[in-house]
């Protein structure tokens, strides 16, 4: 019995003598305080990989593009198969240049999902199943807000498409991800202004056509450069939407 508590104490002291020390500055008296947590994503940006293979795309996260090197937290493929490529407290190189309301650095906020999908082709239900179980998870586990789910082209309206006009915005939704428009929430006001409306969900307004087109991809399927009446209907009740879950 002796040896076995001797055992389970030698255990432990190896465990904390491998446990990383906090980072202290030397230049300071250390005074801890209990009030803190760790730096956490608020956003979910999902990505098309617009390549031909998951091994493709697996290469390229954990290699380099043209641009440089790049990474993602997730790739879901075609068929449901799941990879965790980056640690989801640490971060990846996926969003790039882009904001989203007052969030001007994307790779520092979010969890980064590519799917892998070349751009035009429709996503398979199993990948869509496998996304929104992964959404599930992370959501819960990692405390992001349900409606906090992105495009790429949302936050980099000038550079990206993906994951482009054939993604399934209107399903994810419905499993209570992403805002979605209700025909309940009626007619914009007189006044209404749909440049603010736009902002006040998160987009940027750099380049007015791209913004546009950026959120017509997602919300209407096509990637039109000028807003309509029911264009204004839509972005009236994503504001109200936005700031019911706020």
């Amino acid at each position: 019995m002796a040896l076995h508590r001797f055992s389970l104490l030698m255990s432990a002291l190896l465990l904390c003598a491998c446990a990383p020390a906090p980072v202290r500055n030397p230049l300071a008296q250390w005074e801890p305080s209990p009030n803190h947590d760790a730096r956490r994503a608020i956003v979910v940006v999902l990505h098309a990989t617009e390549q031909e293979s998951v091994a493709q795309s697996l290469h390229t996260l954990r290699t380099a593009n043209s641009g440089g090197p790049v990474s993602a937290h997730y790739l879901v493929g075609a068929d449901g198969s799941l990879y965790q490529l980056v640690e989801d407290s640490r971060r990846a190189w996926h969003a790039g240049g882009g904001s989203w309301g007052t969030i001007d650095d994307l790779n520092s906020a979010s969890i980064g999902i590519e799917l892998d999908n070349d751009g035009t082709e429709p996503f398979p239900p199993a990948q869509i199943d496998a996304l929104l179980r992964l959404l599930e998870d992370v959501s819960a586990r990692l405390r992001i807000p349900r409606h906090a789910v992105i495009a790429h082209a949302d936050m980099a309206p000038t550079r990206k498409r993906d994951p482009g006009p054939r993604f399934p915005w209107r399903q994810l939704a419905d499993a209570g991800f992403g805002l979605w428009p209700d025909p309940a929430d009626g007619i914009p006001p007189p006044g209404f202004d749909p440049w603010l409306a736009l902002q006040a969900i998160g987009y940027p307004l750099d380049d007015r056509a791209a913004t546009v087109r950026a959120y017509r991809r997602h919300y209407r399927g096509d990637e039109a450069e000028v807003l309509d009446q029911d264009d204004h209907r839509i972005l009236h009740s994503l504001v109200l939407q936005a700031r019911r879950v706020r």
